[in-house]
């Protein structure tokens, strides 16, 4: 069967002591951003936590049409990162620091 959405996985890091305010503001996502991903095609989308490095694991479907350079630019998106930026790691500009992860297995 062919499927309209490939995952997408990638890294990122909170600051020690901020585990439940990350959870807390995701809990309360902005329906307006929530609103966005899926728009954009992104869905089933989960975030993990290594308590132990601090790691945030996450993985989405995305559409395989999917735009990866219109959400970085969009307001809602930055807005977001700036209200997250005091307790993850960041660039410059508040996006996350990130890192994509490549699929070494997949099982259905």
């Amino acid at each position: 069967m062919k499927t309209n959405t490939v995952r997408n996985a990638f890294k990122m890091k909170l600051k020690p002591g901020f585990e439940i305010e990350y959870k807390k503001r995701h809990d309360k996502i902005w329906p307006e951003l929530s609103s966005l991903l899926s728009e954009t095609g992104i869905q089933d989308y989960s975030i993990f936590l290594d308590e132990e490095t601090m790691i945030l694991f996450a993985v989405q479907k995305i559409s395989t049409d999917f735009d990866f350079d219109y959400l970085p630019n969009h307001p809602i998106v930055k807005k977001w990162w700036a209200y997250m930026a005091d307790i993850m790691d960041t660039n410059p500009d508040n996006s996350p620091c990130s890192t994509s992860l490549i699929e070494v297995f997949h099982m259905d």
